[in-house]
């Protein structure tokens, strides 16, 4: 049984992370635990005299306080409802990057809404609370989009590290069940060569983990053009290595696992090493 760390941080309920919660659920039993942060940090606030007086700062933080437990009973009823084992973290306060990290240590897996990460305070995701958790997550997250479809098809992204390597065995080893799908794995970088590295070790290794596999190697550049081929693709989950480590090393501005979270175009696994 396999322990999920279940972050919601925002006014809306995270539908997608939860669906994808279900799958899970469908294929073996889980334990989720539930860690439902205060949207806003009304303390934080206060110190910076933006809520001057103590009426205002006690109806906000009573309506933020509000949301959090409405979401909390949206979380347990469903979980019930599905037959879900789980808990809820005992926790109050608004976002603090150090509890999420505690409780990921002792997870196997993280799920988070990448719409609806605290899209009450900034809307243009991965915004600073989102990328702070993925930062500081000790184990492999999920990021869902809100519109979650299951699967039918995996992209992986291959450069030839063991942060890539990592992330597939990691991916493996938590979400099985999706090996049988058709999988492409895809090798990005500018260059005159059409080799992929490691390629004969690569396939040694993914056939004894995947039932059907292509390998390819897409040449073009990437920093304007990769994000438009991946919107094409449907209905696919996309596995990607750590975090703030572009998996492919060429793309300086915005990271490959950032593009994808930013357009919401389809779920992403990413592993940290």
């Amino acid at each position: 049984m396999k322990r999920i760390l279940f972050v919601s941080a925002g006014h809306a309920f995270p539908n997608g992370a939860f669906a994808f919660l279900k799958s899970l659920q469908d294929q073996e039993p889980v334990c989720v635990t539930g860690l439902f942060y205060s949207p806003i940090d009304v303390g934080s606030m206060v110190a910076a005299s933006q809520v001057p007086v103590q009426g205002p700062y006690d109806e906000l933080k009573e309506r933020e306080k509000k949301v959090t437990e409405e979401n909390k009973a949206i979380f347990v009823n469903q979980c019930k409802l599905h037959y879900i084992r789980h808990h809820i973290a005992e926790y109050e306060e608004a976002w603090f990057k150090e509890v999420l990290a505690k409780e990921s240590r002792f997870s196997d897996l993280l799920l988070l809404s990448g719409e609806m990460y605290c899209s009450n305070l900034n809307d243009d995701q991965p915004n600073t609370y989102l990328l702070e958790a993925l930062h500081s997550s000790e184990c492999p997250v999920m990021v869902v989009p809100e519109h979650y479809a299951e699967p039918e098809r995996l992209v992986i992204a291959y450069d030839g590290t063991k942060d890539s390597l990592h992330a597939i065995r990691q991916f493996c080893y938590l979400l099985p069940h999706y090996t049988d799908l058709p999988t492409e794995f895809i090798y990005v970088k500018d260059e005159n060569t059409k080799d992929i590295p490691d390629i004969e070790n690569l396939k040694a290794f993914t056939r004894l983990h995947f039932s059907s596999m292509n390998f390819s190697k897409l040449q073009f550049k990437a920093a304007h053009y990769f994000a438009t081929w991946v919107g094409e693709q449907k209905h696919v989950l996309m596995v990607s290595g750590s975090f703030g480590r572009s998996p492919f090393s060429y793309l300086t501005k915005r990271s490959f696992a950032e593009q994808v979270i930013h357009n919401h175009q389809m779920p992403i696994f990413i592993a940290h090493s």
